[in-house]
């Protein structure tokens, strides 16, 4: 057998079905291509009659890759699958997100996907007589399918009310709702009336990210990522409220303390670093690393604080 033949057969079929199914032109190279068959589990010898349909998360699809079509991709490209090419793959309704467990969080090791049932059954017409016409009927039907599949992941989304009166919306799991807490709890005890300036929720359509009130306080802002998950601005003291939501990451170290602290170096509001835990448990896990001249929160005693060190209970720290 000519597995490399068999190898770039497979990759343009699967190029040529996402090209029909009406994918955009970035969803239309080989790292789509292999995304899919590997959603479809059809190797290179593979009968496209004999599809499967695993869960499968996107470590084990590069691994997939890797071992089937000896196409390796750096650890680092995990991002670029799951965000340039699952993320279109699951608002098209190619792909169904966690459909064992809808509610897993977003940063959980067991997230996974899989082949969306209707999508699999047309695929194994794929190269046959019945092929043009069921694709038709299926395209036809399509965008009721989409809005259903939508409509079944923002049910599961999880409302933030803000103090201007919008309602945002996060994607399910423990560590959204640990971030809702500190909007709705621990803004209204401590930073009353402050303002929402940043959420971050990886599996959300989009962060709410108030770049001109950052610019306002003179802080030019030119990567996301380095944010911490909620920023909390608070007028009548001009204190700057950086918090992190730690379900299964790491609270403010010291080595996160010095990262934000140059992230927000020009800000004209003084600084309160915030590291908030759902309760006692979970913060027993990182006390030691916690940093110093940090507040800790934890959301099911919301009315109080830990103070890591410092000459006053609540405020920013000159240094």
């Amino acid at each position: 057998m000519d597995l490399t033949k068999h190898i770039q057969e497979k990759i343009k079929q699967a190029i040529e079905i996402l090209k029909s199914l009406g994918l955009p032109s970035q969803q239309q190279n080989e790292r789509s291509a292999l995304t899919l068959l590997a959603l479809l589990d059809l190797r290179p010898d593979g009968n496209w009659k004999n599809l499967k349909a695993p869960l499968i998360g996107v470590t084990p699809i590069m691994d997939w890759m890797k071992e089937h079509y000896k196409k390796e991709y750096q650890p680092n490209t995990r991002e670029t699958i799951r965000r340039q090419s699952l993320h279109q793959f699951k608002a098209a309704g190619v792909c169904l997100y966690n459909p064992d467990k809808p509610d897993r969080p977003v940063n959980s090791p067991k997230a996974c996907y899989q082949i969306a049932a209707e999508l699999k059954k047309l695929l194994t017409l794929y190269n046959t007589n019945q092929w043009e016409q069921e694709l038709e009927n299926y395209l036809e039907q399509q965008k009721t399918l989409a809005a259903e599949y939508a409509k079944a992941r923002d049910m599961e989304m999880i409302p933030v009310d803000l103090a201007e009166g919008v309602e945002h919306y996060l994607s399910p799991g423990a560590h959204s709702q640990l971030i809702k807490e500190i909007i709705k709890e621990f803004g209204a005890r401590f930073a009353p009336g402050a303002k929402v300036l940043y959420i971050g929720d990886t599996g959300a359509k989009n962060d709410l990210f108030l770049k001109r009130d950052f610019v306002q306080l003179g802080i030019q802002l030119n990567e996301k990522g380095q944010l911490p998950d909620v920023v909390l601005y608070w007028e009548e003291k001009n204190w700057l409220f950086l918090i992190e939501s730690v379900t299964s990451h790491g609270p403010i170290d010291g080595k996160r303390y010095l990262e934000l602290s140059q992230l927000f170096a020009d800000s004209k509001a003084e600084l309160i670093y915030v590291t908030a835990f759902p309760d006692r448990a979970s913060m027993r896990k990182y006390t030691a690393d916690i940093a110093w001249e940090t507040e800790v929160w934890i959301a099911n005693n919301p009315g109080h604080l830990i103070h890591f060190n410092g000459d006053k209970f609540l405020g920013p720290y000159k240094t």
